[in-house]
């Protein structure tokens, strides 16, 4: 078996349960432009939203998670679950718009056992990857190479999210 090991991550894994309130529901309540850029919100609609990794394993790795407050997978109404499958569909054509990936990881983390750092709302993890797009630094250096600040991520990505209307379907 090989091993990703991820040490970049302990910070949020150390203090994802000290954290107050919910990501995914606090969020996606910001109001105004500058309130929503400080929490990485890129689109929120009546039964989705979604946020930039504030902890990305590669630039790109947004989240995407249902307004209502749930980590019941299977107790999706069929509206929400359509509309959080559509929001998915976006993300990839916003992403392949942005930096034209080589391929998606899409997945999602049902409960603590099964690696869910936030499992009491349940949310997908969409991941841009490239052909070798991983490297010796995390191994050696404990150190996570990302090309461009997650500031700069999230204005190049809004605009596409604001116009993808009229982007063409994959």
């Amino acid at each position: 078996m090989r091993v990703l090991w991820a040490p970049w991550r302990l910070s949020y894994v150390e203090n994802v349960d000290s954290a107050s309130g919910c990501i995914f529901c606090d969020k996606p309540k910001a109001d105004g432009a500058a309130a929503r850029r400080a929490a990485l919100v890129l689109r929120a609609t009546e039964h989705a939203s979604v946020i930039m990794n504030l902890f990305p394993y590669s630039n790109g790795h947004l989240l995407v998670a249902p307004r209502r407050h749930t980590a019941d997978f299977a107790e999706l109404d069929a509206r929400t679950a359509g509309e959080l499958q559509a929001e998915v569909q976006r993300v990839v054509r916003v992403l392949t718009k942005a930096f034209s990936p080589a391929g998606f990881n899409i997945g999602m983390n049902l409960g603590r056992p099964a690696g869910a750092g936030i499992a009491d709302h349940l949310h997908w993890h969409v991941v841009p990857r490239w052909i070798g797009d991983t490297n010796f630094m995390p191994t050696l250096a404990d150190t996570r190479v990302m090309p461009e600040h997650l500031m700069a991520t999230y204005e190049r990505l809004l605009p596409l999210f604001q116009d993808d209307e009229r982007l063409p379907a994959p």
